[in-house]
């Protein structure tokens, strides 16, 4: 019993086949523009007796009638065009009898064409034959179609014979495919015949020179675990629900990685270098409408902040059905502010099956609160195999606080190996109160290079006090850039008095905007400082040190204890101004010692009311020495309980040297109240 639906696509299966086979031809013959590198037109004089001079006015009705006539005189080179002719238009029957005239007649080209004839009409071994004739009298075409006979039915060695053949007279399509068959093997001769095809015009010849010498030159930069940049088309990476770039995927590997490290524009291919060379192969190929190659040019020229020529490129490759090159000229419109216009390309990447545009439509619906079409988007990116979108979702979920959804695609994504979702499962597991189940993930994670999970390995050892363990994984992380690691490998080098290793770390962390690494960097330069000499007015005022310059960029990260020094640095070169708004900022934002400096800083200029406001603020969160400076403003007062009730609390908060005071002090006081 057969069902509708299966007939018609019996049908359509059909109709593609002989459609594909028809294209094949076609693609080739555009690929060789003098001589067919299938049909070969090519006759023994290259001319036609009784022909008469061609003229560009003569239609194809005109040629064909001409050479009609002169083959049905017998002459065998009209007899082999008019086969040609026929044959390029399809007509098998029509040119059948005069090409096998003409092959009778010892003809090389029409026994190439009768090849050609058969193969189409499903007689590949009688079509080898023929091209076997014409291979052995000299024709490069025929040796091109014969050593892609041989291949296709496994024999490699006489394939590598008769493509060689064609290769070396010339033949671009021959060069091409020789290469390929070396490749194949490893054969490091593939590359003089991907460049033989090249310098001939073959375009996918072209593309591949460029990935090879591409890969040649950044294999050694990458390493085992590049992943290239997201200048094409941000591939393989993930976005979080508001957009931003997240975590990047396992390492693709093949032709679409574009390259890590790039090549500065140079005259020429030579003052280039390999990757020089490779892009100007992947323009000639880009040139002549090759898709890929316009992607990996694009990738190129966006790497080197080239925008504009990129983004043609990536428009010219997208227009030809590239579904990479939409996304990444969607990236390249968000990144110009065009988001209308950048979603417009991801919907129509996303379409095509492309998993990172449909993550960015997931990112870009998710900033402007449309969770369900986020969720949508992100589980497209997920049905089109990108992994990322099973992480998406569980950003997303988490973000909605429906952690049992969060943890299912989480591990779905971490299962496949995507690093940045272990490390977040990790996390929720966690915060669950289920450490046991947490480390194997951070492990997994941190060993396929997540650099927040070994920085978390980290925290976990440091809580079960295996500081040994804690150090090497926060050193890990560390060496990969990770901030808040280094703030930790430097605060341990600090307490193991190594303070050369503690510098090189704090500066690493507080480079990449720690504010305590700030902090701690400059006390640790504050320690070295030889004690400054008095206060000489009119003298010329010192430029910052750099520790002083490290305490500001931590007090405007809104560090409360380097907002305090910056002030006692201020207050100590006499701008009083300066000191006032740190202290304010220090105190107002909960730091007693700013608030109890601040204290200071206003009683010196007589403000004493606004100075015990401050004072209070700073002995309440419990600053001793602010409590004895208001049990002393209180006896100056003749407010003898109030002063032994502070005097009482700077006893209880010390530190020494004030309790003791404060003692004499209420001490004192008693006697009075008791005169």
């Amino acid at each position: 019993m057969v069902f509708m639906g299966d007939r018609a696509t019996l049908l359509d299966t059909g109709r593609f086949v002989q459609r594909h086979a028809r294209n094949a031809a076609d693609e080739i013959i555009e690929a060789v523009p003098a001589v067919d590198a299938t049909v070969d037109t090519t006759a023994r004089t290259g001319t036609l007796p009784d022909s008469g001079p061609d003229t560009e006015t003569e239609s194809d009705a005109e040629t064909e009638g001409r050479h009609r006539r002169a083959a049905e005189r017998g002459d065998t080179d009209a007899m082999s065009a008019l086969g040609a002719l026929l044959l390029r238009r399809g007509d098998l029957d029509a040119a059948e009898p005069f090409l096998r005239g003409a092959t009778a007649e010892g003809d090389r080209a029409a026994a190439n064409n009768l090849g050609v004839l058969l193969h189409q009409r499903g007689y590949p071994d009688e079509a080898a034959g023929w091209w076997r004739v014409a291979a052995v009298a000299g024709s490069a075409p025929a040796a091109h179609a014969l050593g892609r006979h041989h291949r296709e039915r496994g024999d490699e060695p006489a394939a590598e014979y008769w493509l060689r053949q064609a290769a070396e007279q010339g033949h671009a399509l021959g060069a091409y495919a020789l290469a390929d068959l070396l490749e194949h093997r490893s054969d490091v001769g593939a590359e003089r015949w991907l460049r033989a095809a090249a310098e001939q015009g073959h375009r996918e010849a072209a593309y591949r020179l460029a990935l090879a010498l591409e890969r040649r030159a950044t294999e050694p930069l990458r390493g085992p675990h590049a992943y290239g940049p997201a200048a094409a088309g941000r591939v393989g990476h993930a976005y979080d629900t508001a957009g931003r770039l997240r975590a990047a995927d396992p390492a693709r590997a093949g032709e679409d990685l574009p390259p890590t490290v790039l090549p500065h524009r140079a005259g020429d291919a030579a003052a280039a270098g390999p990757l020089g060379e490779a892009e100007q192969w992947f323009r000639q190929a880009a040139a002549r409408g090759h898709r890929k190659a316009a992607l990996h040019l694009g990738a190129l020229l966006e790497q080197r902040g080239e925008l504009k020529e990129a983004g043609r490129w990536y428009l010219s490759s997208a227009k030809e059905g590239e579904a990479k090159a939409a996304c990444a000229l969607g990236f390249l419109l968000r990144d110009a502010g065009d988001e209308e216009s950048a979603a417009v390309w991801w919907l129509r990447a996303a379409q095509e099956g492309d998993g990172n545009a449909a993550n960015a439509l997931g990112a870009l619906h998710a900033a402007r609160g449309e969770q369900q079409t986020a969720e949508r988007w992100y589980r497209a990116a997920m049905d089109a195999g990108d992994v990322n979108g099973a992480y998406n979702l569980g950003l997303l979920c988490a973000a909605q606080d429906r952690l049992p959804q969060a943890e299912q695609w989480y591990r779905r994504a971490a299962y496949a190996g995507h690093r940045e979702a272990a490390n977040a499962l990790a996390v929720l597991l966690l915060q669950a109160g289920d450490a046991g189940g947490a480390e194997p993930w951070f492990s997994k994670a941190a060993e396929a290079g997540s650099v927040d999970a070994a920085f978390n390995l980290g925290i976990l050892h440091a809580g079960r006090d295996d500081d040994r363990s804690a150090l090497a994984w926060y050193e890990r992380a560390a060496a990969a850039g990770h901030t808040e690691a280094a703030l930790q490998v430097g605060i341990a080098a600090l307490r193991d008095g190594d303070e050369r290793t503690a510098e090189r770390h704090l500066r690493c962390a507080a480079g990449g905007g720690s504010p305590e690494a700030a902090f701690r960097l400059a006390t640790l330069l504050d320690a070295r400082r030889p004690e400054p000499g008095p206060v000489v007015l009119g003298a010329p005022v010192d430029q910052k040190t750099e520790c002083e310059e490290w305490y500001e960029r931590a007090a405007q990260q809104g560090h409360r204890r380097a907002q305090v020094r910056v002030g006692m640095l201020a207050a100590g070169r006499g701008d009083l101004a300066e000191a006032d708004r740190w202290y304010r900022e220090a105190a107002e934002a909960g730091s007693r010692n700013g608030a109890f400096n601040l204290g200071l800083l206003l009683a010196r200029e007589g403000s004493e009311r606004e100075a015990a406001l401050w004072w209070t603020r700073a002995a309440r969160a419990g600053h001793g020495r602010a409590a004895l400076r208001l049990a002393l403003l209180a006896a100056r007062r003749g407010e003898l309980s109030e002063g032994r009730k502070w005097c009482a609390r700077a006893v209880e908060l010390g530190p020494a040297e004030v309790a003791e005071r404060a003692a004499r002090l209420s001490e004192a006081l008693h006697q009075e109240l008791t005169a």
